[in-house]
């Protein structure tokens, strides 16, 4: 939790979701009190069983409170257990110092009728406001994931927040756009202490200044207007960069598995996409903006005509937008193929052509569909990847745990690519701000074998450009 402009000690009142969120919640509050009542503890109880995320934090989080409570009194427990004995925090510099308390009686509150004290999240209310009634030489603040409880709070006269602990930045608008434009004047800037060099038909130029040691690795430059110039960072340090010219897949001499970039941010990524030395490549646009074409292209010419991986692995989260269409028969790629339409739109584009017959596109798509794995997420945890290309899309519904857990099935060889779009976020309780997709772009920029892009020009058609204006 970040602090806030109230002086003084605060004790901070937690309800059950920012835990089902974030376990390690009880050790982000610094020289804070925190304050748990007792129905927290029953709804994490109500969701510790299951495989989904939610009911693996609940444990994670009742495991959590077990430490802190090996050997310790009920005097102990009454006075405040400290935090900083949990094994999470040991070996970490600047920890928690503050106590967790338990509610251990019951707390009169006056809620008003209209809010029946029934309900967890009334309960809560009326327990925090107690304690603001009683607690005077404390700020009681009730931190919350949920907005409802929040505004309610407020209406109560209660101080509340969000957990803001696990966001990655302020403001989305400050997210990494992986791509730079230069000043007019930048030749002339940096020509004198520049030096030049052509290997394998590419140029490179090493820049010095204080404008070049701000670039990060793969991070793209280009100049508008009569001296336009697209290149690529391949060193960035602090006694200068040095810079790459980048391919141009916008000519019919250079398309990928039949396909051609359109507009400068989708060839920056075909680049990074086509690149051997890139890893982890992370794409985020609106839809329409070409993420899951190119992305694929890039995957089948290097798959089919390079064989540079074996083959390629898709994978999403499963949240459904509308009602759920209930359990699905079939294997486990059965069972994935109604959540990959996007996956299938694009792969009958990329194999339609008016020179194949009905026999050929039958071959070629059951080709594609022996080279092209389809995986739930929900079988990933303990797997390696080798030689893969792992496509990870719709990103941006998962939280920085699973897509840790993800890319670190990455084994050597493989490349990992992840696609979203953080303005269409479906998960409970994830922002633009601490959506898993933001932090890696946010993490992974200054490593030299990663590259991101932000993809901005949607390319569908007049109808779909017109309708994302006017609608």
């Amino acid at each position: 939790m970040k602090k806030t402009s109230m002086p003084g000690k605060k004790l901070f009142v937690l309800d059950t979701n920012v835990l089902m969120h974030d376990p390690t919640a009880l050790f982000r509050f610094q020289e804070h009190d925190i304050y748990l009542p007792m129905v927290v503890l029953e709804e994490l109880d109500n969701n510790k069983k299951g495989h989904s995320e939610v009911a693996r934090n609940a444990r994670q989080t009742s495991r959590f409170l077990d430490e802190l409570m090996v050997g310790v009194s009920k005097d102990t427990i009454d006075q405040g257990l400290p935090l900083s004995g949990g094994s999470f925090t040991n070996g970490v510099t600047g920890g928690p110092s503050g106590n967790l308390f338990f509610q251990t009686k019951t707390m009169d509150a006056d809620l008003p009728t209209t809010l029946p004290g029934s309900k967890s999240d009334n309960t809560i209310l009326g327990t925090a406001l107690a304690l603001r009634d009683t607690r005077k030489d404390v700020t009681v603040t009730l931190v919350s994931k949920d907005t409802n409880m929040r505004i309610k709070a407020a209406i109560l006269g209660i101080h509340a927040e969000d957990y803001r602990n696990d966001q990655v930045l302020e403001d989305v608008d400050l997210l990494y756009s992986g791509m730079t434009e230069l000043a007019a004047d930048f030749w002339d800037k940096h020509s004198k202490a520049m030096e030049s060099w052509q290997e394998q038909g590419r140029s490179y130029y090493r820049i010095k200044g204080p404008e070049a040691a701000s670039w990060h690795p793969n991070q793209l430059l280009y100049l508008e207007g009569e001296n336009a110039f697209e290149a690529a960072v391949r060193e960035a340090g602090e006694d200068g960069s040095i810079i790459e010219t980048v391919r141009d897949f916008r000519g019919k001499g250079h398309s990928v598995w039949g396909i051609n970039a359109r507009n400068r941010e989708q060839n920056f990524a075909l680049n990074l996409l086509m690149d051997p030395e890139v890893d982890f490549v992370t794409l985020v646009g609106q839809a329409g903006t070409g993420k899951t074409l190119l992305t694929l292209a890039a995957g089948l010419a290097q798959t089919l005509d390079e064989k540079r991986y074996n083959e390629i692995v898709v994978t999403r989260v499963t949240v459904p937008v509308g009602e759920d269409i209930g359990f699905l028969p079939g294997t486990e790629e059965e069972k994935m193929t109604p959540w990959m339409g996007a996956l299938m739109d694009n792969l009958e584009v990329l194999t339609q052509s008016e020179h194949n017959n009905d026999w050929e596109r039958a071959a070629t798509q059951e080709l594609l569909n022996k080279r092209i794995k389809i995986r739930s997420l929900n079988f990933m945890r303990g797997r390696t990847f080798l030689n893969k290309y792992l496509i990870i899309d719709e990103a941006q519904n998962l939280t920085s745990k699973q897509m840790k857990t993800l890319i670190t099935r990455a084994g050597p060889g493989t490349k990992v690519v992840c696609l979203g779009n953080v303005a269409q976020i479906d998960t409970p309780y994830l922002t633009e701000t601490n959506s898993g997709l933001t932090y890696v772009v946010d993490r992974f920029q200054n490593w030299e074998h990663s590259g991101h892009i932000t993809l901005t020009r949607g390319e569908r058609s007049r109808l779909a450009d017109y309708a994302s204006e006017v609608l």
